[in-house]
């Protein structure tokens, strides 16, 4: 029964059982004493000495299970019900073992039991509701909670509840119901009244809908967005002539009103007058006083319309020139702008003259500097990528992906030093919640910079975290394999890995070589051979390094005239002076480095 010990997270509820409190509301603890519980099931009274030794047990079992000791918890408990098979709050405490051990629906009946011993205790009650929310069995969760309500009737927040069950099984009558409870309880409320007019909505309800609208907009005669809404409702319900009425009303009163001025846009849209509709929005979008959250909303409709009626991209991005001349409260319109460049495939430096607008705006928006960084990448200027990179890391130090590119720039500079102390900054802020990709990455890099620097070991340890964070990064299981091979260490190790490779991207040659060549190390020439086969069949740049492989894989298999021929034809493409190579032309043979 060790198993139960990672799972039982079951603290609070013992202490909620030795309490006897739930939500603040004192709850009775049942018949573990023996005698009948209120309103429950009626039991037989236990002996006054069985009911010693019960208490003696059970409190002994909390306690077990308070110190973290649950297999002791757990058969004491056993032991509580032996004594006394009709204790509710034994049934309880032991329900949370029972779902380890057997599963929800026997952790369910364990609760079921204790809530029908004492259906006064509204902790059962509760943990019963939300286990049978948790099997989909809705019925029974109402069924508690409105046991709950009837025990609780103070509390609102079991009756949210409740309506939510009720709209999940479209039992609108009694969602209807709930709400008026909870308005009994709290007084009537903009959320209450919008619930209701969904609820009749979805009913088909509309005189009931509208007046629940009339009725807020009568009770707020102030607030003008409910003045709004039932301009809303009107137009949607082919009144359009009453809903203008409503939404001059109001600005008058309240000329700048946004709601209201996008209220007019759909008035003049649904009644045809798309010009007058399109000046309303254009004038929106360039008043200052316009907040950003409604130019927000108007410009990804600009966008979405556009998009959808093939029209002049031109028009949109003057609109979007106009807007951003003023100055600006946020950087969202700007980001927006070039999320519409990109989409239109606008020339890069357009794009990144907006993203460094963005940037002028809210210098610490990471996502913006990061598309900076990916552009300049692409670009292959790398001085400018580490000097984006490390402004970057000032306004967020934590983010992993700078770290990333200002290594892999480093790395692209040959600056292998400054690529190992930024890629070490960057694994400690490594988390829970880091991508376990560029985590990967970060550690496969390391690895071959620290191999290269002859930290063989150091190097080993770099990858083996890799794999860890991602045990299918095939870059690292290449590498890892070929430089234990040509280590001679852990040929077998080498070789399961490197297959892996091979299986998942049987025509990359890289990987084909390193395979190949591992068999080579363990003196499997006949297997080796067709691997290189694929390999230097696959290989479009004539690698001097494949070419190598080949000649002494051939020559291992008896083939010394097809081997001279790859073994020069590398000496051909090699960049640098290779003696060994030499000398096996020179003597026709293969040699050992």
């Amino acid at each position: 029964m060790n198993r139960l010990t990672s799972y039982i997270l079951v603290l609070l509820s013992a202490a909620a059982v030795i309490t006897g409190c739930s939500h603040g509301t004192a709850t009775k603890t049942g018949a573990g004493a023996g005698g009948t519980a209120a309103r429950g099931i009626v039991v037989p009274p236990i002996s006054h000495n069985d009911s010693m030794r019960f208490k003696i047990f059970y409190f002994e079992a909390v306690k077990q299970q308070v110190a973290g000791n649950y297999d002791a918890a757990y058969d004491l408990l056993s032991h509580c019900l032996d004594i006394n098979p009709n204790a509710a709050e034994a049934y309880f405490m032991m329900s949370s073992y029972s779902g380890v051990l057997y599963g929800d629906t026997a952790a369910l009946e364990d609760v079921k039991k204790a809530a029908e011993l004492d259906p006064e205790n509204n902790t059962y009650l509760e943990r019963l509701g939300t286990g049978y929310i948790r099997i989909g069995n809705l019925d029974e969760a109402i069924k508690a909670y409105e046991k709950l309500a009837h025990n609780s009737p103070e509390r609102s927040d079991v009756l949210d509840i409740l309506n939510q069950l009720y709209l999940r099984k479209k039992d609108y009558d009694n969602v209807i119901k709930t709400i008026e409870r909870i308005e009994a309880l709290e007084g009537s409320s903009e959320q209450t009244a919008l619930s209701k007019m969904q609820v009749y909505s979805l009913q088909g309800k509309k005189e009931e809908e509208f007046n629940e609208l009339k009725s807020m907009s009568e009770k707020y005669p102030n607030d003008m967005n409910y003045r709004v809404m039932m301009g809303n409702w009107l137009l949607q319900n082919g009144k359009p002539d009453e809903a203008y009425s409503q939404y001059m009303d109001v600005l008058k009163q309240d000329p700048e009103n946004p709601m209201a001025r996008m209220s007019m846009i759909d008035y003049y849209r649904t009644t045809g007058s798309t010009a007058q509709a399109d000046s309303i929005q254009e004038t929106m979008l360039v008043n200052p006083k316009t907040p950003v959250s409604t130019k927000m909303i108007l410009m990804r409709q600009v966008v979405a319309d556009n998009e959808k009626n093939g029209g002049d991209s031109t028009q949109v991005l003057n609109l979007f020139k106009r807007i951003l001349k003023q100055p600006q409260e946020t950087s969202d319109m700007a980001e927006l702008y070039a999320a519409y460049m990109t989409l239109k495939k606008m020339p890069q430096d357009s794009i990144t003259k907006v993203l460094e607008t963005v940037l002028t705006i809210s210098p610490d928006n990471a996502a913006a500097r990061l598309q900076l960084i990916q552009t300049v990448w692409n670009e292959k200027d790398f001085d400018k990528v580490i000097e984006l990179s490390r402004q970057a890391l000032d306004y967020n130090p934590d983010e992993m992906a700078f770290y990333y590119f200002l290594g892999l720039a480093c790395v692209q500079k040959d600056d292998d030093d400054n690529a190992l102390e930024v890629f070490r900054k960057g694994v400690s802020q490594i988390d829970d919640e880091s991508n376990p990709d560029i985590v990967s990455d970060f550690y496969a890099i390391m690895g071959d910079i620290l191999y290269s620097k002859g930290q063989e070991q150091e190097a080993y340890a770099a990858y083996d975290s890799c794999l860890q964070w991602k045990d299918d990064n095939f870059g690292c299981l290449n590498n890892y394999a070929y430089y234990l091979s040509e280590t001679g260490k852990n040929l077998d190790k080498a070789e399961q890995m490197s297959y892996r490779t091979v299986q998942a991207e049987p025509d990359n040659c890289t990987y084909l070589d390193t395979y190949a060549w591992i068999l080579f190390k363990q003196k499997k020439y006949k297997d080796a051979q067709p691997y290189i086969d694929m390999a230097i069949k696959n290989d479009t740049t004539n690698s001097a390094v494949l070419l190598e492989h080949a000649g002494d894989i051939y020559y291992m298999n008896g083939d010394a005239g097809k081997a001279l021929e790859y073994w020069r034809e590398a000496l051909e493409n090699s960049d640098e002076e290779n003696k060994v190579l030499i000398r096996k032309i020179k003597l026709k043979k293969y040699v050992e480095k």
